[in-house]
């Protein structure tokens, strides 16, 4: 058994899902986990290294072993964006955007981003 399976098993325990739920969910096949699993590959490409830890929140260092920190460092998770910044580049008329609004963007954005890490949209 290979220490990817291992720590891929590890975060599918924590989150409460078979690995066969994380392959559908990522669009990866099932075959690739069972190799894992019997040893006959110890590693994956690094898209899919990316996209599985996209998918666990973690670092692709973490699901590879080479670190205890599950989180990401700064520099993958990306640019934040400011409210004022999302405004402009969304509504014409920025100034009048509620709070019950951005609220609601900021909800849709995290259901988006869910369904782009489950492989629902491309």
């Amino acid at each position: 058994m290979s220490k990817l399976y291992s720590i891929l098993a590890g975060l599918c325990d924590e989150r409460g899902i078979s690995p066969y739920r994380m392959c559908k969910d990522t669009g990866i096949q099932p075959s690739v986990m069972t190799d894992l699993k019997m040893g006959r590959r110890h590693t994956v490409k690094a898209e899919t290294a990316s996209k599985l830890a996209n998918y666990f929140g973690v670092s692709v260092d973490y699901l590879l072993g080479n670190t205890d920190k599950k989180e990401k460092a700064p520099a993958e998770e990306g640019r934040g964006i400011t409210d004022e910044e999302l405004k402009f580049a969304l509504f014409d008329a920025p100034e009048e955007i509620t709070d019950d609004i951005m609220d609601e963007v900021k909800r849709f954005a995290k259901y988006v981003e869910e369904q782009r890490r489950n492989g629902h949209i491309k």
